[in-house]
């Protein structure tokens, strides 16, 4: 049995085949509203993003307020035997990453403009 032939005749006959042929078969719908565009929270980011820290005193208010880590992990022990264990919602809340951005350059602020120590916040 020869394989030779009967790929070659496979190969040629592939190749004459157009595949934009299939592509055009479905039809375009054009949606008047796209809902993932929409931002509801959009004027908060772009309010978070706009904060010029001027001040170290706004800086150190600012890394009080928000914390390192989110507080809300938590696990419920009774008598020694972890019963629930919360996961941390931070990730949950669309604003988080804003906040740590925020935090963040509150955190350099202090250390490059004022020089001070930044471990008690970290």
């Amino acid at each position: 049995m020869s394989l030779t032939n009967s790929t070659t005749k496979c190969i040629v006959i592939s190749s004459w085949i157009d595949n934009n042929l299939f592509s055009e078969v479905k039809p375009k719908i054009k949606r008047s509203f796209n809902w993932k565009k929409l931002d509801l929270l959009k004027p908060l980011r772009t309010k978070l993003e706009k904060i010029e820290i001027e001040t170290p005193e706004l800086a150190h208010r600012i890394c009080r307020l928000i914390p390192s880590q989110c507080p809300f992990a938590r696990k419920i022990e009774v008598f020694g035997r972890t019963l629930i264990t919360i996961p941390p919602l931070c990730k949950i809340n669309p604003l988080y990453e804003d906040l740590m951005m925020l935090r963040f350059r509150a955190l350099c602020y202090l250390a490059d403009e004022c020089g001070e120590d930044i471990s008690a916040y970290c």
